[in-house]
């Protein structure tokens, strides 16, 4: 085996063998595009279980109370909810489907927090009748969806209340939700009449604690001290103006990671250190009991696991300007580049080992759009049809936010650990993209 020399971008198995193919799990890349096609996305099992025990090992050493929970939105997949429920982990859902995924995957149910800023009554009731472990509460509309349905089922419901601490992050603007402007959770100047509502009107309502989630691919430590800052000071004035102690601070998720050589996020470890320690030192200064601690990462679990692979086509060089490589996949199993304008590394797999001809290329989609660019200006040896390239630190946000635009099949999704590969997701048929579609009798 050759060693790769930089392995910040790369699952933390990836290797080269002796063909100059790129490995994950052991597997050789180039035989899973054979044995599985492309597009195809690969998840590292052995990768995602070492970020969710480094998670929990950094928490263990420093707090006795605590609960990780996977944001299941950054990739919703009964294969790695089990293999999260294994681990210890909870699960972070944010709608009726990833919650019916949760419950079909058979999960600890009281490990299952629910959120969402507009959850539909059914959607509650599923929650509900499924005894899961809590409801973060969003707005007052959702409060009474949640003690009207809890009312009706005679069942008293274990609920958390999301504030928007008003903490602003270096992040993209669409991926910010702690700021004021925000659609998500109650303000703080709302949060008496939250009590109060919860004291006169929610009988079926027992308030454990409260949640904040500041944004997501945050490089910085401060925004998550300030963060708890200001949930502790609501549980001190909590306790003290209406009589409720609190239990359990929610402080979302929201770590980045390397996407590109330039990022430099900060690690677990020292993320649970400055988390821990502040918790300790705020409830020791508000004389407050140590709550129970939750935390909600997905991007930094998930997010380094995966890869995504796919097949070169097409060359179009412009003059005098870029040369665009077309592969066979884009914004619709990625459309981070086009929505966020993230930015991403590849690596040409099958010739891991080649340095000659390197040139500047932007990898193009092959979808209907200008702006389905993968990624723009990369140096990477000469591409040429049927190369395969891999897109790095894919696990997060692809298939989640996947979609069929141009009718396109969403391609499968494979894991793998220790030489062995199998697929957690198949790849859609053009079967399965019209099998919901019906024609009115009156065109037949």
């Amino acid at each position: 085996m050759i060693k790769i020399k930089d392995m910040k971008l790369f699952p933390m198995t990836a290797d080269i063998n002796s063909e100059g193919h790129l490995t994950i799990g052991d597997c050789d890349t180039i035989e899973l595009v054979n044995k599985y096609g492309t597009p195809l996305y690969v998840i590292d099992e052995k990768a995602f279980k070492y970020k969710s025990n480094e998670y929990i090992n950094s928490l263990k050493k420093r707090y006795q109370d605590f609960l990780v929970l996977y944001a299941a939105k950054a990739f919703a997949c009964t294969s790695v909810f089990k293999i999260a429920d294994q681990i210890g982990l909870g699960l972070d859902v944010v709608s009726g489907g990833e919650l019916y995924f949760a419950l079909k995957t058979n999960v600890n149910k009281k490990n299952i927090y629910f959120h969402g800023n507009n959850k539909s009554l059914e959607e509650i009731d599923l929650a509900i009748s499924s005894d899961i472990g809590k409801i973060i509460c969003d707005n007052f509309y959702e409060l009474e969806l949640v003690q009207n349905i809890a009312e009706k089922r005679n069942k008293n419901i274990d609920i958390l209340i999301r504030l928007t601490p008003g903490i602003e992050c270096h992040t993209h603007e669409y991926i910010k939700t702690g700021h004021l402007d925000s659609k998500f959770g109650f303000d703080l100047e709302d949060y008496d009449d939250v009590l109060n509502f919860i004291k006169t009107k929610g009988k079926n309502l027992l308030l454990k604690g409260i949640h904040a989630h500041i944004g997501s691919q945050i490089f910085e430590l401060k925004p998550f001290a300030d963060t708890i800052d200001i949930l502790l000071e609501q549980f001190k004035y909590t306790k003290e103006k209406h009589k409720i102690e609190l239990t359990e601070i929610n402080i979302g998720g929201g770590i980045g990671i390397s996407y590109t050589k330039e990022d430099d996020p900060i690690t677990i470890d020292k993320w649970a250190e400055i988390t821990t320690s502040t918790i300790k030192e705020k409830c020791k200064t508000l004389n407050l009991k140590l709550p129970k601690l939750i935390c909600e990462p997905g991007r930094s679990l998930i997010g380094p696991s995966g890869i995504t692979l796919y097949k070169a086509g097409s060359t179009k060089q412009v003059p005098n300007g870029r040369k665009f490589i077309a592969v066979d996949g884009g914004m619709a199993d990625n459309p981070r580049p086009i929505t966020y304008q993230a930015k991403y590394t590849a690596v040409l797999a099958n010739k891991m080992n080649s340095s000659e001809n390197m040139e500047l290329v932007t990898i193009a989609g092959r979808y209907c759009e200008t702006g389905d660019l993968l990624i723009k200006d990369i140096l990477l040896p000469e591409i040429k049809a049927g190369d395969i390239i891999a897109v790095l630190n894919t696990g997060a946000y692809n298939y989640s936010m996947s979609s069929n635009y141009n009718m396109v099949p969403r391609p499968a999704c494979v894991l793998v650990n220790e030489g062995t590969s199998e697929i957690i997701i198949e790849r859609e048929t053009y079967s399965d993209l019209i099998k919901s579609h019906k024609t009115p009798k009156r065109f037949m």
